[in-house]
């Protein structure tokens, strides 16, 4: 099966540490190509940050998994007492989506303690551990988590404790304004505004990487990079099932099946944005899918995959 190509950004398919495919195509911007350099918002992989970020926390004895997650927040309600960071890692903590705050516009500035009140001011969907709701505010709260636990902000502390070690040059998180090689999303070939990712999806979607940056990434679960060998079987493990067949979510991770194969894998989708990211321990294979429209042809990954 050939591959489908992409119109817009970077497509790495890897086995073992040898690179197989390698796609770089489109235009970046109006002026620029994209290139191996360019920087693409990997939306909800992002959260495989934070998992990070709370882990390296977590093994430091800065914050528990088990904690209140009330401790790290301001004025937090009280029907938030029972949740944890293991709660909001494994999206059961009975937080909404989106789609369940449409008050929030995404690509508007928001003030943090004012966002956190507006989470605050919609009541969970159950109990914490009751159910399973994907909830990118669980993560921004996480994101509170680590700036409050660190004494650091969020974006300061990926930089410095996350990208720096392991040589992910091209990453960084929040707001891209004066940063070069910065790809601008698109939607029916026209740019979009970005979404805001310094507050509103700060630890849930505020992340950009290139395409050898997220390969990189992959070594986290991979090579047990970064994190201690607890951690990184924490992370990747099935705690919560999706409802989905054979699939669960571990820490920032979904856990299932993919192409016939094991796999830890996860999507990205913010305005004008498209990522993918997967690892197959199985075949060990690593595939990267980062592009600058909304578009995207669904048989891409499989047709990847099974090349």
């Amino acid at each position: 099966m050939s591959i489908p190509s992409l119109d817009r950004g970077v497509l790495l398919l890897a086995r073992g540490d040898d690179l197989q495919v390698e796609q770089v195509t489109g235009a970046a911007d109006a002026e620029s190509p994209c290139t191996a350099a360019t920087r693409f918002q990997i939306a909800s992989i992002s959260k495989q940050m934070a998992a990070v970020a709370v882990l390296l926390l977590a093994e430091r004895g800065a914050l528990r998994l088990d904690d209140p997650i009330n401790r790290w927040l301001p004025d937090p309600p009280a029907a938030w007492s029972g949740i944890t960071p293991h709660h909001l890692l494994t999206h059961t903590s009975g937080l909404g989506h989106w789609e369940e705050y449409p008050m929030i516009d995404l690509a508007g500035p928001a003030e943090p303690d004012k966002l956190l009140a507006v989470f605050a001011g919609v009541p969970p969907l159950f109990i914490p551990g009751a159910g399973w709701h994907y909830s990118s505010p669980g993560y921004v709260l996480l994101a509170r988590a680590v700036e409050r636990a660190s004494g650091r902000p969020y974006a300061e502390f990926l930089a410095e404790e996350v990208f720096a070690p392991l040589g992910m040059t091209g990453s960084f998180a929040g707001d891209a304004a004066g940063r070069d090689d910065v790809a601008v999303g698109h939607e029916g070939g026209r740019p979009v505004p970005s979404w805001d990712l310094d507050t509103v999806s700060m630890g849930a979607g505020d992340v950009w990487c290139t395409g050898a940056d997220l390969l990189t990434w992959l070594d986290v679960p991979r090579r047990g990079r970064l994190l201690g060998p607890a951690a990184v079987a924490a992370m990747t493990t099935p705690h919560a099932p999706t409802g989905r067949p054979g699939e669960a979510y571990g820490y920032g991770w979904f856990v299932g099946p993919l192409a016939g194969e094991r796999a830890v894998h996860h999507s990205g989708d913010n305005g004008g944005f498209k990522a993918f990211a997967a690892w197959l321990p199985d075949s060990d294979r690593r595939l990267v899918l980062l592009t600058n429209q909304a578009e995207v042809d669904p048989a891409l990954v499989s047709a990847a995959l099974l090349e």
